[in-house]
Parts: structure tokens; C-alpha cells; sequence
């Protein structure tokens, strides 16, 4: 069963029950929040704490919101941590150009700049995860490092889609969430349709493109992921320069939810390495 205390060190949610039915624990009180104007889009953004900086960058038709049970760590593990709604999600607005991957890495540039942020952790989760990989490649001075979880840097990384139980209440769970955060809150299908056709065409990088690597990274992949290929982060790991692999046993695709303590003891190890 959920834990009813979703905040505990003990959570499990292994099968995302507690997060269909309430989402993660809410936010703190930030610092500062607000929007940035880029490329035709109103992206949001939120900071919290100070600190060396962690920006962390959700994954594919969530939010910020979607991080509840980490910010709490950083903040707790004295750093500065700052969220962004990617382009199109959560209060973010989009244009009609179709998703990109650098595009939205570009919006993070954005918020950086917005916040006086020279440089800073990224810690990103599926499609954010790949943001984090190209600002890695593309603005390498602005980036400490590279916490990389569930994500694929070319079409070959992906599994066969399989719906399941808990990926449908994580579905769920977003829909309700587009609906209420969105400034476009009827446009939820043809959005899961433009973020889709992304993921169907993109990322392209080949190897050469992760030889150039220069940031640490630290690739993470979990037990049961249902989206990437083990051999995929193994691949990762062995052609970005200085590398490593991590694996988070008894979890999903979903581990920052399911069982918070056991990714954030992952994170915080490495913001603890790349911020020192």
C-alpha cells in the first residue's frame, strides 16, 4: 500500500497509487518564481534556497511539481535548487513549432540567465534528462554536471512501448494535472501528440556526439525501467568520457516517486561530487 505520510524516508509507491490519487507532496515556498519570455514561449520557473545551484528538468507531459520529494533534499542538503516547466508543460506555454530537445535546452540557458546563474547541477528525469545531456554538449561552461535518469540519446535506446498499470496512472495523474496547470487546458491530447512525435524523432546523437562530452555525468538507470534499454545506459556510460552508471535496484521509470529516499541518496551523492 502507499505510505500516508508521502514526505517519510520510508515511502513506497511502488505502483503509483498515492501519486494518481494526490500527485507528489507540493512544493515549498520559493524564493522567487515567475516566467521568462524565450522563443515564443512563457516558460515558468521557481528557486529555492540558496546555495550551489540544482537545476532539475522533469521528464515528458509532467511538471515541476512532479519533484515534491526532491527539492526538500536539496534544500535540506544545503543547496539551491531551481525547477522549470519545459515548453508546453505545466505553466509553460509553447508556440506552434514542434518540440525540440535543444530548444528546450535553450530555455533553460534562458531561466539561468534570468536567475544570474553562471553555472549549475542538472539533474534530469526522461525528456529531461536529455535536456541536461545537451546543455552538457552545447554550453559545457555553464554545467557542473549531468545527473542522467531513464532517458536514450538515440532511437536505438527505447523499448517497445508496453502499457502497463503504473504507467497508466502516471498518465492519469498528468492529464490532471495538464488540465489544471495548463493556460491551453483542453489541448491535452494534441499535446501528448506533439511531446510523442519528439520522443518518436528525436534524440539523434551518435557516439561521436557523446565522445565530446566533457561535464561529469553520471548515468542512472533503474531495474525495471519500461521505456530504456539497459545495454543503452551501458552504452551511454562507455562513450561519454569519465562516465558512470549507477543502478537503482526494485524501481521503474518512476523511481523519484516510487521510493524518493533511494533516488535522492543517488542525487545528492553526486551533487555533493560535482559542487564540491
Amino acid at each position: 500500500m502507499p505510505s500516508s505520510r508521502p514526505t517519510d524516508d520510508n515511502t513506497i509507491d511502488d505502483t503509483l497509487e498515492h501519486f494518481e490519487a494526490h500527485g507528489a507532496p507540493p512544493l515549498p515556498a520559493s524564493n522567487e518564481s515567475g516566467w521568462v519570455e524565450h522563443e515564443g514561449a512563457r516558460i515558468w520557473y521557481a528557486s529555492y534556497g540558496t546555495g550551489a545551484p540544482v537545476i532539475l528538468l522533469h521528464g515528458g507531459l509532467g511538471h515541476s511539481g512532479n519533484w515534491g520529494y526532491q527539492v526538500p533534499a536539496l534544500l535540506e542538503a544545503g543547496h539551491r535548487a531551481v525547477v522549470i516547466d519545459s515548453r508546453g508543460h505545466g505553466r509553460s506555454t509553447r508556440d506552434a513549432r514542434p518540440y525540440q530537445y535543444e530548444l528546450m535546452a535553450s530555455d533553460v540557458l534562458a531561466v539561468m540567465d534570468r536567475l544570474s546563474l553562471a553555472r549549475a547541477a542538472m539533474v534530469g528525469w526522461s525528456d529531461g534528462a536529455c535536456v541536461a545531456m545537451v546543455l552538457g554538449m552545447v554550453a559545457p561552461e555553464r554545467v557542473a554536471g549531468v545527473f542522467f535518469f531513464g532517458c536514450n540519446m538515440d532511437p536505438g535506446g527505447t523499448k517497445e512501448f508496453v502499457a502497463t498499470p503504473v504507467i497508466d496512472r502516471c498518465f492519469n495523474r498528468h492529464r490532471q494535472d495538464y488540465v489544471r496547470l495548463s493556460a491551453t487546458p483542453d489541448d491535452f491530447h494534441a499535446f501528448v501528440a506533439a511531446v510523442s512525435e519528439m520522443m518518436r524523432t528525436e534524440p539523434n546523437y551518435a557516439a561521436r556526439d557523446l565522445a565530446r562530452i566533457r561535464v561529469p555525468v553520471l548515468i542512472v538507470q533503474s531495474e525495471h525501467d519500461e521505456f530504456i534499454k539497459l545495454e543503452h545506459a551501458e552504452y551511454l556510460a562507455r562513450s561519454i568520457p569519465g562516465a558512470q552508471l549507477r543502478m537503482l535496484p526494485g524501481v521503474s521509470h518512476f523511481a523519484p516517486l516510487q521510493r524518493p529516499a533511494l533516488f535522492n541518496r543517488t542525487m545528492l551523492a553526486f551533487t555533493a561530487r560535482v559542487l564540491a
